[in-house]
């Protein structure tokens, strides 16, 4: 696998490495291990699917709060997404900035997000089904979100969302 880190630390976008032949390709798509070494979520305890019917369906952003902060490795399996993470961490560098990236089942790629920071994502092709591998089990009671929309982050969606739930709307905005 091949770690690249982005602005916000934690956050890291893991690329397979497929060795080839006539049959098509294998690759490792998580290592106990390699993300452990780096820092990253090494455990994980809950695996969840999102299928979304539409292009242009928003889901996010998306956290949980202590004391059931939730960690996510996020992979596009079927179809293309930009997927975002938003860093709420106070203490953090990066505190308030943002991150976004393709993933697509052609690329092959996932996005370590650490706990703390919001996700969230718009699905650039119809039938497009996300995986979520989660660090913390989903608990209701500390389930939060923000805004997608929000301008204390300003991300830059590549085009506003068509399909968006009334939850996810309805965030408030986020006091930096």
């Amino acid at each position: 696998m091949k770690f690249t880190e982005t602005p916000i630390p934690g956050v890291v976008v893991v690329d397979i490495e497929p060795l080839e032949d006539e049959r098509g390709f294998f690759a490792r798509s998580f290592c106990a291990e390699e993300f452990a070494a780096r820092g990253l979520t090494d455990s994980f305890v809950q695996t969840n699917i999102a299928f979304n019917a539409a292009r242009g369906t928003l889901r996010g952003m998306h956290y949980q709060a202590a004391p059931k902060p939730e960690p996510k490795l996020v992979r596009c399996s079927r179809g293309a997404l930009f997927d975002v993470a938003v860093d709420l961490r106070p203490d953090s560098p990066a505190y308030g900035r943002w991150t976004g990236h393709e993933l697509s089942a052609a690329n092959h790629r996932a996005l370590h997000i650490p706990e703390g920071c919001a996700h969230g994502l718009l699905t650039l092709e119809d039938h497009t089904e996300v995986t979520y591998l989660m660090g913390a089990a989903y608990d209701p009671h500390v389930a939060r979100g923000v805004r997608w929309d929000d301008p204390a982050f300003a991300i830059e969606w590549p085009f506003a969302p068509l399909v968006i739930s009334e939850r996810d709307a309805a965030y408030a905005d986020f006091a930096l």
